[in-house]
């Protein structure tokens, strides 16, 4: 199937590895061009030299950013457009879903989460929005199936994934139909060194048991699944979705659409 992205200028947040890092590998197969941002810079760069060896350097580039910091993003939004003149896609995708299990987190655990999992994602649709109107482009919020139902996650994550389907339903009721506005909710997703992979290391049985009981599918899903269905919200082929939020969680969640 023909996607429509040669050539298409992204930006993935949350890059250096997991969902980022593949949905950028995904994306550079479709001969789109990359810019891949996080926080810390050794894996980043290391991502970033392992794309480069298979898609070639012209085609992405790394960059350092704290997308909580509104001058870290001017400052990267400032880089893009001296590189590309202008943006097509923007993948908020920073998120992290380590919390407490308090019923209500003090404030000082709360203001951390929020900021990581809404703030990063709000101050980044805010500072790439005016590029995105110009080129008529496409804004994709990567939550978890945590903001849709109550499944045991943390309170603070949670809630702020669940703001995220807020958010982007009525922007994309706004900016339509120059810019389309959607939301991907992974399930549970394992990969290297995730939160899942940790917890397989402290107590295999358990996780086990969690996943056959809880996810009719009875297994993980993969970063390249998710991958595979940000880019399809992302491209031509989905051009009349706006104000929607795909699900792939292996048949957990039991709201009706």
């Amino acid at each position: 199937m023909e996607l429509g992205l040669t050539g298409k200028r992204v930006l993935i947040t949350g890059a250096s590895r997991g969902l980022g890092a593949a949905m950028a590998q995904h994306f550079l197969q479709e001969k789109a061009q990359l810019r891949i941002v996080a926080r810390g810079s050794e894996q980043l760069h290391k991502t970033e030299s392992e794309l480069q060896k298979q898609f070639g350097k012209e085609n992405i580039k790394a960059l350092k950013c704290d997308c909580t910091d509104a001058n870290a993003l001017s400052e990267l939004r400032q880089s893009i457009q001296d590189d590309w003149q202008g943006i097509d896609i923007v993948v908020a995708n920073i998120g992290d879903g380590r919390s407490i299990p308090d019923a209500l987190p003090d404030s000082e655990q709360w203001s951390g989460t929020w900021n990581t999992n809404f703030e990063s994602s709000l101050l980044t649709a805010r500072t790439f929005l005016p590029m995105l109107q110009e080129s008529k482009g496409c804004l994709l919020f990567v939550s978890s199936i945590a903001g849709l139902e109550a499944i045991g996650a943390p309170v603070d994550y949670s809630t702020a994934k669940a703001a995220l389907f807020a958010l982007a339903k009525n922007m994309s009721r706004k900016l339509a139909p120059e810019v389309r506005v959607n939301v991907i909710a992974p399930g549970n997703i394992y990969f290297p060194n995730g939160s899942w992979d940790e917890k397989i290391k402290q107590d295999a049985d358990r996780v086990n048991e969690i996943i056959e009981s809880t996810v009719p599918m009875k297994r993980f899903g993969s970063v390249d699944e998710i991958a595979d269905a940000a880019l399809f919200l992302c491209s031509d082929r989905a051009s009349f979705i706006t104000g929607s939020a795909l699900v792939v969680d292996g048949g957990q969640t039991v709201g009706v659409f």
